[in-house]
């Protein structure tokens, strides 16, 4: 190793090496670069050649440049369009930087050239064939080194020399490559060459499977690629425009973009990768197809925002309806409720009465006051479980249930969901669909309901459900203790009156293109229509009668016969015709052996007319007017009790063998059953059989025992309401349930006189017209 010292200009080099023997181009741009490029070329083309520590450095100081480089000779400069030199070295020989003398302009440095140390020839002789050898290896596998460099390394027989060529032509890491720089020792530097050639062997071998990987699943992207394009045109050349893959891509976009949850994405995503596999003509096609629409079409998670406002829902209430102060005073309860917990949830509400009572109408104003959708679904004679859970994806046509149905139609998570008819629901051999209702009024259960056709648990924990019912006996007793009852009995006239004036006339001249100025309807004639045209709990009838009165007036100012339609009480028979009903005194005179008593229907409460007769016979009891089991049964009870105490009765003890018995409850061909006609027939049998007359102006209802008590009814408001339209002035009923009184309309308590009876002695003595 030599100690002479020179002074040459410093080039620091980014991110490159430059060894002794190789020529090589560089970009030099920095201006200390060029100046000791330009300061080499004036002197004797010696430049040094040192790698910075960091590329990412500028303007690099004398502790951030690598202390051992390469002395090497500028053999070319050229200055390009840029302003940038291009300048061709030749690396000469190893050398250190000793000192830095001058750093302003450019660098100038003091350096000391450096020696190689050789080793053991033989030794070294082995490690070169060695590394030849890796070496071919590693050109086979890299495409960066051609053949021909591997040819020229091969002829060359210096140790050092060939270490230097090799490492300058590996991809190696220039802090590796910098250290073989600083190794002298030509077998140490040889030794470390072939570690470093092993591993880039290694990593390049890896490189190449990785590549063979990659590629062999390009060349199948392609291929399927390829295949879909021919599709594509062979459906276009058929007319199938974009075909099915056009389909397929947008369907995947849709669940993409949706908000259905995970679990739910990954299915449609499954399903529709077997679509895209099935053929179009396969009749399995149609079913996915129809499967994954109803996934993208359904709600998961959009909500409407809840505005439980306590006024704001009395406001929507008074204003839709009418009366039922009780029904929307339970309502509000409801709402009120639902505000302090913060969610609609509890009770099932089921609205129960007669038909057009505004159970439906109710249901849309509730929707309306808590600002959600509102949909309905019409369960009467629903007979198929399918109906509900809907049907399971084996066949063409196969749909989801109408409660899926609905959840589509509501667009929203939380919904106000009517289910219309409950009662009016059958079973057959293709299951009960009420049971299939449990689960979805169940709270605790209907977080997950399960419909077939779906398949996946869909969320109807939100939604809030209100059932109604005509007649609530026809509800399953599972199904109705998942409910809480709200009970509509129905309007009293002065109510009907109201809702007439105030609804059903603007609806109905509305309707049949009138104007107020075109037609008046005066109070009286309402009333009429009320008493002589309609008998019901509800107001369609009505409705049906007044949109009657709007079509005749329609006429007659189209044809010019009237610009004004006045109806009056005098006038309304010209329009209506003769009077459908009578009203006033159910009987005109008191009768023997016929008594009025009051039944409760699905239409609402109605008066119901008993006659009894008998005449000569051996006793034989005979039972018509379509009667159900419960009232045969109350006649055979009233019949025991009669022939049991006939004496104090005043009648003849011999009677049941002197005379054939007949009740008959008349209009025969509509069906009557119920536990409430036992003390009308026991006194319709007193009256036959003792000769004395029943009251006109007296109903009653009732059950009767074997020893003449009364027992308690149901329904004893809709049965005064249909006692007050029909023109009765006094009720008799079972003491027990005076407690009911309180629900009646005070205009109705203050025209009829109730009277509470405990023992058929009580109901006689009232009934009976005195002798």
């Amino acid at each position: 190793m030599t100690k002479e010292l020179k002074q040459v200009p410093l080039l620091p080099l980014r991110g490159i090496l430059v060894f002794p023997t190789m020529v090589l181009h560089l970009d030099v741009g920095r201006d200390k670069s060029i100046a000791a490029i330009e300061k080499a070329m004036v002197d004797d083309q010696i430049i040094f050649l040192a790698a910075q520590k960091k590329v990412s450095i500028n303007e690099p100081s004398p502790e951030e440049i690598y202390r051992i480089g390469t002395l090497a000779k500028v053999k070319q400069m050229l200055k390009l369009p840029n302003g940038t030199f291009r300048v061709l070295v030749e690396g000469l020989k190893r050398g250190e930087i000793i000192r830095f003398i001058d750093q302003e302009e450019e660098f100038i440095v003091e350096v000391q050239d450096l020696e190689e140390e050789y080793g053991n020839p033989i030794e070294e002789e082995a490690l070169m064939r060695n590394i030849l050898k890796l070496f071919e290896q590693y050109v086979k596998v890299s495409r960066k080194v051609t053949k021909e460099t591997f040819t020229t390394v091969s002829d060359i027989e210096e140790p050092g020399r060939l270490a230097d060529i090799i490492t300058s032509h590996l991809s190696l890491k220039l802090k590796e490559k910098q250290d073989l720089l600083e190794m002298l020792n030509t077998q140490e530097r040889l030794q470390h060459l072939i570690q470093l050639i092993s591993n880039e062997k290694k990593v390049l071998d890896l490189e190449k499977k990785i590549g063979q990987r990659v590629k062999s699943s390009m060349e199948k992207t392609q291929k399927e690629y390829y295949l879909r394009e021919q599709m594509k045109a062979i459906q276009k050349e058929l007319g199938d425009k974009d075909g099915k893959s056009g389909e397929v891509s947008d369907l995947r976009e849709k669940i993409d973009k949706s908000d259905m949850p995970d679990r739910i994405r990954e299915v449609a995503l499954k399903e529709l990768a077997r679509y895209d596999k099935v053929p179009q003509s396969s009749a399995e096609s149609a079913v996915i197809r129809n499967y994954l629409e109803w996934l993208l079409s359904l709600p998961w998670t959009e909500k409407s925002q809840d505005t439980i406002e306590i006024k704001y829902a009395e406001e929507i209430l008074d204003q839709d309806h009418y009366g039922l102060d009780k029904v929307k005073e339970r309502i509000i309860e409801y709402l009120a409720v639902q505000k302090l917990t913060n969610s609609i949830k509890g009770p099932i509400l089921c609205l129960v009465g007669p038909p057009g009572v505004g159970k439906t109408s109710l249901a849309k104003s509730i929707a309306k006051s808590v600002n959600r959708n509102f949909v309905r679904i019409s369960l009467g004679g629903v007979r198929d479980e399918a109906e509900i859970r809907g049907h399971r994806r084996t066949y063409i046509g196969a749909m989801p249930g109408r409660i899926i149905q609905g959840m589509r139609k509501a667009k929203t998570v939380n919904p106000v969901f009517l289910l219309d008819e409950i009662d009016k629901m059958s079973n057959d051999f293709r299951g009960d669909p009420s049971s299939a209702m449990l689960e979805v009024l169940d709270p605790e259960q209907n977080n997950s309901f399960s419909d077939h056709f779906i398949e996946e648990p869909y969320d109807l924990s939100n939604v809030l459900f209100i059932a109604t019912a005509n007649y609530v006996n026809n509800i399953p007793g599972p199904l109705l203790d998942r409910m809480e009852l709200i009970s509509l009995s129905g309007y009293t006239e002065f109510e009907k009156l109201h809702i007439a004036k105030e609804h059903l006339v603007l609806k109905q001249l509305k309707e049949n293109g009138l104007k107020k100025g075109n037609l008046q309807i005066r109070d009286e004639a309402l009333l009429k229509v009320i008493r002589l045209y309609t008998r019901e709990a509800g107001v369609r009838t009505l409705e049906r009668q007044i949109a009657k009165i709007c079509r005749k007036a329609a006429k007659l100012i189209v044809s010019d016969e009237k610009k004004r339609v006045v109806v009056t009480e005098k006038s309304l028979e010209e329009l209506l015709g003769k009077p459908i009903f009578r009203y006033g005194q159910m009987e005109t005179e008191d009768q023997i052996g016929a008594a009025t008593g009051l039944a409760y229907t699905t239409a609402g409460g109605d008066t119901l007319s008993i006659e009894v007769s008998h005449y000569p016979g051996k006793g034989k009891l005979t039972l018509t007017g379509k009667l159900g089991d419960v009232m045969r049964e109350s006649a055979q009870a009233a019949f025991s009790y009669i022939r049991s105490r006939a004496e104090e009765l005043g009648i003849n003890p011999d009677f049941h063998e002197k005379y054939d018995i007949h009740i008959h409850v008349p209009e025969g061909a509509t069906p009557k059953d119920g536990p409430s006609a036992g003390i009308t027939m026991a006194t319709a049998l007193v009256s036959a059989l003792s000769n004395r007359a029943v009251k006109k102006e007296v109903a009653m209802t009732g059950e009767i025992t074997l020893r003449g008590r009364v027992l308690p009814i149901g329904g004893l408001k809709e049965k005064s309401l249909s006692a007050h339209r029909a023109g009765i002035t006094t009720i008799i009923f079972p003491e027990e349930n005076k407690k009911d009184l309180d629900d009646i309309p005070k205009s109705v308590i203050k025209d009829l006189t109730f009277i509470p009876v405990n023992h058929l002695d009580q109901v006689l003595k009232h009934a009976l017209v005195e002798e």
